[in-house]
């Protein structure tokens, strides 16, 4: 006798033909959300201009951001548990989009500090459901490959695309359409959500663990906030160092008291699996490189080579396309034949090549020659990682955590974005100053070695990213030994949680 599994959560799941126009509206949500986070970087000169911001300030537009998606998202992807999936996407869409259009008619910069706060706790509570839904909606090996390929190759080139639509509109329009721009693309979601995405509803008898989003949220916070700190102010100042010992105490307590906690906001079994948490560590540390690489590729196409910023954004369009092509017809096609690591390895090693390729770069490299192979290379390795991450770490999680399951996920990628911003920063800006006052013998010449010395500290640090690419890799080698799903085997039976 055949059985027609369908799946999922919503009725039909695998069978519902709109499936995968479903796809194309959480595709949408993930997308402006990733973006968000990097398309203000070339408008942000302009922004600072406009609203009269000080240097010291300008940073909040993108730590505002940062901060409360980083720190909210566990709380987001539980709430997405309790309330169900789809309301809370919607609640999360309406809510980036009422958030951007604020921002973008911001009337001094508290006003834009603050709306790019209320963006990052949208999409703290939207990233969590998008995910999950995708994970109950796509089941079956076959079609979750696709999906996931998908998914993933947005997750790697959400951030380069960023660049891209910022630089065109700040040239063509001004800043303020770097956020204006979220309200269509988050109107078009909902209306696609609520026509096409089902979902289970919430679990009515559920209590939200209000320890564990003070100790978690707050823990995350702390980390985040100090990362983005020691950017500026070094790793040795007081508030630095503060910020990491509170984050790690209260993050201490939260596992201590998810331990104990009837109805926990993290459920300890979903990262004591080996595979999930070595996915976990793979993304955060292939982040680290990846964010990295964008801010110094960022300013040293516009700052050193002279590129416009719709130039610079171009630039960055070969890595969004071989993330795509990575992650869609190379990972999607072989996840299910082979095991995730499989994937996961090469495109470490891949992408570390195209990091040393970068650590050539001049004041007068080429870009054909110099930077594009590094790009595509490094846009290959990324797209045949992310995608086995995001499947494996979402695999075989029970429903009623698919949505906090899928809030680490994009925890370890945001937070690995924020250690990466800081920590390559403090190794490009410490590179060049050593070098600076080792060439600098003559007065006159300061302007030639300054721009030699800052080439230099971006390629010191791109060697530092290389190496941690490399450490993924092992990561992933060495942890994710699960075996890819074969047969029509299913993914989405849950691992059962170990006895206490």
């Amino acid at each position: 006798m055949s059985v027609t599994r369908t799946g999922g959560d919503g009725p039909g799941a695998d069978t519902d033909p709109r499936r995968w126009w479903g796809l194309v509206v959480i595709a949408l949500a993930q997308l402006m959300v990733v973006l968000d986070a990097t398309i203000v970087n070339i408008a942000l000169p302009s922004a600072q201009a406009d609203l009269g911001m000080s240097d010291g300030n300008r940073q909040w537009v993108i730590t505002a951001y940062t901060l409360a998606f980083g720190g909210l998202l566990l709380l987001g992807g539980r709430i997405a548990d309790l309330v169900g999936r789809r309301r809370t996407f919607v609640i999360g869409l309406v809510g980036f989009a009422a958030a951007s259009a604020l921002g973008g008619a911001a009337t001094g910069a508290g006003m834009l500090f603050g709306a790019r706060a209320l963006q990052g706790a949208f999409a703290a509570v939207l990233a969590p459901s998008a995910l999950s839904l995708l994970t109950t909606t796509f089941t079956d090996p076959k079609e979750r490959g696709k999906a996931f390929g998908i998914y993933g190759a947005l997750a790697g080139s959400g951030s380069a695309i960023g660049f891209m639509v910022g630089g065109l509109l700040t040239e063509y329009l001004n800043w303020r359409w770097c956020l204006y721009v979220n309200v269509p693309i988050a109107i078009a979601a909902v209306l696609g959500a609520l026509a096409l995405l089902h979902d289970r509803p919430g679990h009515a008898g559920a209590r939200l663990d209000v320890p564990g989003v003070l100790l978690g949220c707050g823990g995350l916070v702390a980390i985040v906030y100090g990362f983005s700190e020691a950017e500026s102010r070094g790793w040795s100042d007081a508030r630095v160092l503060s910020l990491f010992a509170v984050g790690v105490v209260l993050l201490t307590a939260f596992v201590w008291w998810q331990s104990r906690a009837p109805m926990p906001l993290l459920p300890l079994h979903i990262i004591r699996d080996r595979d999930r948490a070595g996915c976990f560590l793979t993304m955060a540390l292939a982040v680290i490189g990846m964010f990295g690489l964008f801010l110094f590729m960022t300013y040293y196409l516009q700052a050193v080579l002279a590129y416009s910023p719709v130039k610079t954004g171009l630039a960055f369009l070969p890595l969004t396309a071989a993330i795509i092509i990575g992650s869609t017809q190379i990972s999607a096609r072989l996840l299910p034949r082979v095991p995730p690591r499989m994937l996961m390895v090469p495109g470490m090693l891949l992408a570390a090549g195209g990091m040393v390729i970068l650590t050539q770069m001049t004041t007068h490299s080429s870009y054909a020659t110099e930077i594009l192979p590094a790009l595509l290379l490094l846009g290959l390795g990324m797209g045949l990682t992310f995608m086995p991450v995001f499947s494996t770490a979402t695999a075989g999680v029970a429903p009623q955590d698919s949505g906090v399951t899928s809030a680490t996920v994009n925890t370890s990628q945001q937070v690995g974005g924020s250690i990466g911003t800081a920590l390559l920063n403090t190794i490009a800006t410490t590179s060049t100053a050593t070098y600076v006052t080792a060439h600098l013998a003559d007065p006159s010449d300061r302007a030639r070695v300054m721009r030699e010395g800052v080439v230099h500290g971006y390629t010191v640090a791109i060697w530092w990213a290389a190496g941690i690419m490399l450490l993924a890799g092992l990561v992933a080698g060495l942890m994710v030994t699960t075996k890819g799903p074969k047969h029509g085997t299913p993914v989405d039976r849950p691992v059962p949680e170990p006895a206490a």
